[in-house]
């Protein structure tokens, strides 16, 4: 059994570290229900927990192809990539009002847009095994 290499191992730790980032907004939507609710926040408790679910379970999915080394999760990562990116970006723009430090924000998520098409090369059956 060969060790993946460091581009993998660095990709697991970002889509488990996006993974339980979403896994706590989902549990928080829960457990705050009604303290969110009183307070009108936007977007709504629903919305929050809906898009927490929706991306743990998307990661969850994600880590168990990369770690098989399914022949297709480097296609899942660019989709689920793709998605996630637009999802937040969507709600940036929709819920959040102003748009604090969003250079910051843009070449941040350029960079790991960089990162995850740079490692999918590594994901590739005959690279991986």
């Amino acid at each position: 059994m060969t060790k993946p290499p460091l581009r993998v191992i660095l990709l697991l730790c970002l889509v488990l570290t996006f993974t339980l980032w979403n896994i706590l907004q989902l549990w928080t939507a829960i457990a705050w229900d009604n303290v969110l609710n009183e307070f009108h926040v936007h977007p709504p408790p629903t919305v929050t927990a809906v898009s927490g679910a929706l991306w743990t379970l998307c990661g969850i999915i994600l880590l168990w192809s990369i770690l098989l080394k399914k022949a297709w999760a480097a296609k899942l990562l660019l989709g689920t990539a793709a998605g996630y990116t637009a999802w937040y970006w969507s709600e940036r723009l929709i819920w959040q009002r102003p748009h604090p430090n969003w250079p910051f924000v843009v070449i941040a998520n350029l960079a790991l847009i960089i990162f995850i098409l740079f490692t999918t090369r590594s994901l590739t059956r005959e690279k991986h095994e």
